[in-house]
């Protein structure tokens, strides 16, 4: 069962927290050079507005966490009034409205009356597209194809310095990272980074990973038999 804080002290400790935890794991989804769906953005909500401020952050780093597609956050009602159904096995999470208003104060001993301004934070529970059935197909992302890749003004120089490696590099995916244990590079197809430089940028990251192998080769043998875990992966 997901518990949601009680105030606005605790809403702000769990916004950072998360936060803070994406980034120690080495992921910054909000930099992330390539596009996961072709269709990259603020996220959205049920009727397409886009969220603002710490909403961005917040949305970003949670559907980095849980593998989410779709751009699109909504309440179970929202849901609802579009004919979609929230999933049972969803797990909801939070949108967040921070405002203040002016309220007329209590008069002093002259008999003049102060403005007092109040804030407020609240926070409403709202889950991905992803996990709700039934919702019109452009809540979900299209799959479009990888576009050209425009070359960098350093092109030869970059291809200079990959060719003589001798690295296996495959592309595919959504992911970025090195598999010692089957000894390869997977990379999204260039098409997908912002720029060729990005692309570079990224493929020599995780070269640098690939380098242990040539650089330390005692170390190859352990690496086979190492069990199965989750591989490496670029921020």
């Amino acid at each position: 069962m997901v518990s949601f804080p009680e105030n606005s002290r605790d809403i702000a400790r769990e916004v950072t927290d998360l936060i803070i935890a994406r980034l120690e794991a080495g992921t910054a989804p909000w930099t992330r050079s390539w596009s996961l769906t072709g269709e990259g953005g603020r996220p959205l909500r049920h009727e397409g507005t886009p969220y603002s401020g710490i909403n961005c952050l917040w949305l970003w780093s949670i559907a980095d966490a849980r593998g989410y597609r779709s751009r699109y956050w909504m309440t179970a009602r929202q849901a609802g009034e579009l004919g979609g159904r929230v999933l049972r096995s969803a797990v909801p999470t939070m949108s967040f409205y921070a405002a203040s208003f002016r309220k007329a104060g209590q008069p002093n001993t002259a008999g003049e009356t102060a403005a007092r301004f109040i804030r407020f934070l609240r926070h409403y529970i709202i889950y991905n597209a992803d996990e709700i059935e039934g919702l019109p197909d452009y809540f979900h992302p299209r799959d479009i194809p990888p576009t050209p890749t425009l070359l960098s003004r350093r092109q030869k120089a970059i291809d200079a310095f990959f060719a003589p490696i001798p690295a296996q590099i495959r592309h595919g995916g959504d992911g970025a990272y090195f598999s010692p244990l089957r000894d390869y590079v997977q990379l999204p197809h260039p098409g997908r980074f912002c720029s060729a430089d990005a692309y570079a940028s990224v493929k020599a990251h995780e070269l640098a990973h690939n380098a242990v192998i040539w650089i330390m080769p005692h170390n190859v043998g352990n690496l086979r038999i190492l069990p199965s875990k989750p591989p490496h992966t670029s921020a």
